[in-house]
């Protein structure tokens, strides 16, 4: 008897293979045999130097891509089928890195409100639906605002709005805080954390900012067009040569910890925040003395 407890997977790739075409007509695979999934209501970072695979996994997630050896299925859908990919879109809703590629109208809550017009919602339902997703991301007083004259970060939460009002109950992230100053990645990723915590929306974050990633309840680490460590922020971060030797940086108490466990001082590994990192070091220092 199956536990009832258990929940399927939202996302799932079983042995998801996918290659470009290459300018010499060859191909060049960008994913390789790619097994992974993802629950309902978890926070994942992807993490990954460039050409790694992040995005072109992201696109895979909603049917942008089908892959060409393998399968991707989407609360039980697999996206292979050109019937289901209305379906596949309104339970995975992209944001991509620039949100003025994302913003289609003149006015807030008309870019808010073409995704669910798309999909044939009522007008007065997607009144509720446009109001609802704006309060949610903070931006409901800028509802009769022009996007274009909003900041990076403030565009951004609008476009997060748009995959609310669709009612998606899972939100792929490529990079969205990274053309933005520190204030707006900040209030970016903080809406989408408490969109996660509140209403139970499954994220895909995909970044490659550590002070992102050690938030997540779960981290993957991707090279090349593999997924070569997937685990808790404190696991993964603990593997220091592992994620250098990728080409990717740790955070910085990660850094700092790990440096002086090589000069012979007893220290956890693992540590993820600047007050964690100074706690172990002032035991470390009362042990010795």
């Amino acid at each position: 008897m199956q536990d009832s407890n258990i929940k399927n997977p939202i996302i799932e790739f079983v042995d998801v293979s996918f290659s470009y075409e290459a300018e010499d007509d060859g191909t060049q695979k960008v994913l390789d045999k790619i097994n992974l999934s993802i629950k309902p209501g978890e926070f994942i970072c992807i993490l990954g130097h460039n050409g790694s695979g992040k995005s072109t996994l992201a696109k895979l997630t909603n049917a942008i891509y089908v892959p060409q050896k393998g399968r991707v299925v989407v609360d039980g859908k697999d996206t292979a089928d050109e019937n289901l990919v209305n379906d596949i879109r309104q339970t995975v809703g992209m944001v991509f890195q620039n949100p003025d590629n994302q913003i289609v109208a003149t006015i807030v809550e008309d870019d808010v409100a073409f995704g669910p017009e798309n999909l044939g919602v009522a007008p007065e339902e997607i009144r509720q639906r446009v109001d609802k997703a704006l309060k949610d991301v903070g931006m409901y007083d800028y509802r009769h605002h022009e996007p274009h004259k909003l900041s990076g970060g403030q565009k951004q939460r609008i476009a997060i709005a748009g995959i609310l009002a669709m009612q998606t109950k899972c939100m792929v992230l490529d990079e969205p805080t990274a053309m933005l100053d520190p204030v707006g990645r900040a209030e970016v990723f903080e809406t989408v954390m408490r969109l996660n915590k509140d209403f139970g929306i499954t994220v895909i974050f995909i970044t490659h900012f550590m002070e992102e990633a050690v938030k997540a309840e779960r981290v993957l680490v991707m090279d090349d067009g593999k997924i070569v460590q997937d685990g808790s922020p404190r696991e993964v971060f603990s593997d220091v040569q592992k994620i250098k030797s990728v080409g990717l940086d740790v955070p910085q108490a990660s850094e700092l910890c790990y440096r002086l466990r090589k000069a012979g001082i007893d220290l956890p590994p693992g540590m993820l925040d600047e007050e964690e990192c100074a706690n172990a070091i002032i035991k470390a220092a009362e042990d010795i003395s």
